[in-house]
């Protein structure tokens, strides 16, 4: 699984530095950031605020990801080797969100993307809308499925009631 939000490397830089290692940006104070911002006493960094033993360790993002990952699963028991070279891909929002409001018309939910000559075919989720649909944990995870489905039989040319038995009768 593809998650455009946790395969990019992301990096900030406050300010630039000189061949010394010295800021010679306007906020130059001869520490760097991570130092003047979690160091200010000298007792060293911070540890982790949530342990990786707790519930609230793991991200949204992180959550949402692994509820694409189990529908997809899923349809690949179900359906085996036909799924074969599928991607399954999470992005934040879709690309053209800002024209969709200004025509008032509803944002998409996924995405797919046919197979081009390098690539596989590719089924892309919104998490942010996808998550803005429903209210609770339990209908995040049946819309989630939804989608999926939605996607991957229109890749197979199918209806999605036949790809799976239970699609869209578990509210």
């Amino acid at each position: 699984m593809q998650s455009s939000n946790h395969d990019s490397a992301f990096s900030v830089r406050l300010a630039d530095a000189d061949a010394s290692g010295t800021e010679t940006g306007p906020s130059s104070t001869g520490r760097s950031f991570a130092m003047r911002r979690r160091n200010r006493h000298g007792r060293g960094l911070r540890g982790e605020l949530v342990l990786p033993t707790h519930p609230g360790y793991r991200t949204r993002s992180d959550r949402f990801d692994d509820l694409v990952l189990d529908s997809a699963q899923r349809l690949h028991d179900i359906w085996g080797k036909t799924l074969d070279g599928v991607r399954f891909a999470v992005d934040e929002i879709p690309p053209d969100l800002e024209q969709l409001v200004a025509q008032a018309a509803p944002p998409p939910m996924g995405a797919y993307t046919p197979a081009t000559d390098g690539e596989g075919p590719v089924i892309t989720l919104y998490r942010r809308v996808v998550e803005q649909g429903c209210g609770s944990l339990d209908e995040l995870q049946d819309l989630v499925h939804d989608v999926v489905v939605e996607h991957t039989a229109e890749m197979l040319g199918v209806a999605p009631e036949t790809l799976d038995p239970v699609y869209r009768r578990r509210y």
